[in-house]
């Protein structure tokens, strides 16, 4: 497969790995819309509801801090393949639970096995030549976005149309080992010349938290805009389908689709980067947020613009989507952002 020379990366493997990020990554948000009638079907009281979404979250935290500094150690074909086999048989689990302690155990590791995504990006990242990093890493962020965006609507049709929750993750089971069996052939081989242990890559985690401040400011932005999108589709799937929307499944699924259109604006920060655009892009996606939200105290439930609302929310947001868990000593922040630079 030729490479093109100002790229430093096959344009067919960076398309692939955008791919791999959003068929990955869904899996974190397939249960989302499903909260009702997964609750209804393992006797979830409602107040617990929420652990359908969190712990899966919890599990990606977890597979953040233990699992991905191994990419600094690891073959990242191997341990990509492993982490996204382990996501297959959590996917399983889910499909065949029979009591809701099980279902969310198997949402914990769900999120566990979905940090292959934050090993696939930084490996776009090293592929690249530095000058169109932020482009590259843009598009591969772009199909994560598909990823979240799609993950939604092709959950609840398929349980419309099929009548159970169970084969979203049935299906989903299947398509990643036929993931890892295409990976085997496609993605290149990288082995990091590993300088410091296991535990010792933990303490430099650590020491990069307490002394990078651009990394602070960052992972303060994102904690705060993915604690709103959290918040957003955890509540509006049931809201929805009550009494102001009386929407189906189906009717949600539309809903959620129209979202899609925000996955566009991955490649573009990334394109705004490259040119030393961050500041402004960050700015600029954080005041469409807020206006977004704002319009909700202004619309009345059920009304057209609290529809327009939440497609532009979802639009808006979606530049925030770049965190990058780095190899190589790049954790946390983008791969176009050096640790000096102003955030």
């Amino acid at each position: 497969m030729p490479v093109p020379e100002h790229r430093g990366i096959a344009t067919g493997l960076m398309f692939f790995l955008a791919a791999c990020c959003g068929v990955i990554v869904a899996n974190l948000y397939y249960a989302q819309p499903l909260v009702g009638p997964v609750s209804a079907s393992l006797g979830l009281n409602p107040q617990a509801s929420g652990l359908i979404v969190t712990l899966t979250q919890i599990g990606y935290v977890i597979g953040l801090v233990l699992v991905v500094p191994l990419a600094d150690r690891l073959e990242n074909r191997k341990l990509i393949s492993a982490m996204v086999l382990l996501l297959a048989l959590a996917l399983l689990g889910t499909a065949l639970s029979d009591s809701a302690l099980t279902f969310l155990l198997c949402s914990l590791v769900i999120g566990i096995g979905a940090v292959a995504v934050q090993i696939i990006v930084p490996l776009s990242a090293h592929l690249a030549s530095p000058a169109y990093r932020g482009r590259v890493v843009g598009n591969v962020m772009g199909g994560l976005m598909f990823g979240i965006m799609l993950a939604r609507p092709v959950s609840s049709m398929i349980t419309d149309m099929l009548g159970s929750w169970r084969w979203v993750f049935v299906f989903s089971a299947v398509l990643m080992v036929l993931l890892v069996l295409v990976m085997q052939r496609v993605l290149p081989r990288r082995t990091p010349a590993a300088s410091m242990g296991y535990f010792a890559l933990l303490r430099s985690m650590g020491r990069l938290a307490t002394q990078t401040p651009v990394l602070q400011r960052r992972a303060f932005y994102q904690a705060m805009m993915f604690g709103a999108f959290s918040l957003f589709w955890t509540t509006t799937p049931l809201l929805l389908a009550g009494p102001d929307y009386l929407l189906s499944q189906s009717g949600i699924a539309l809903f959620a689709l129209a979202g899609v259109a925000g996955a566009i604006a991955a490649p573009v920060a990334g394109q705004l980067a490259d040119r030393g655009l961050t500041r402004p892009a960050t700015i600029g996606a954080m005041l469409s947020v807020i206006i977004a939200f704002a319009i909700t105290h202004v619309s009345a439930p059920g009304s057209h613009l609290s529809h327009w609302h939440c497609w532009c929310w979802r639009r808006c947001c979606s530049t925030w989507v770049c965190p990058v868990t780095s190899c190589s000593g790049n954790a946390l922040f983008m791969p176009w952002e050096k640790p000096s630079a102003a955030a």
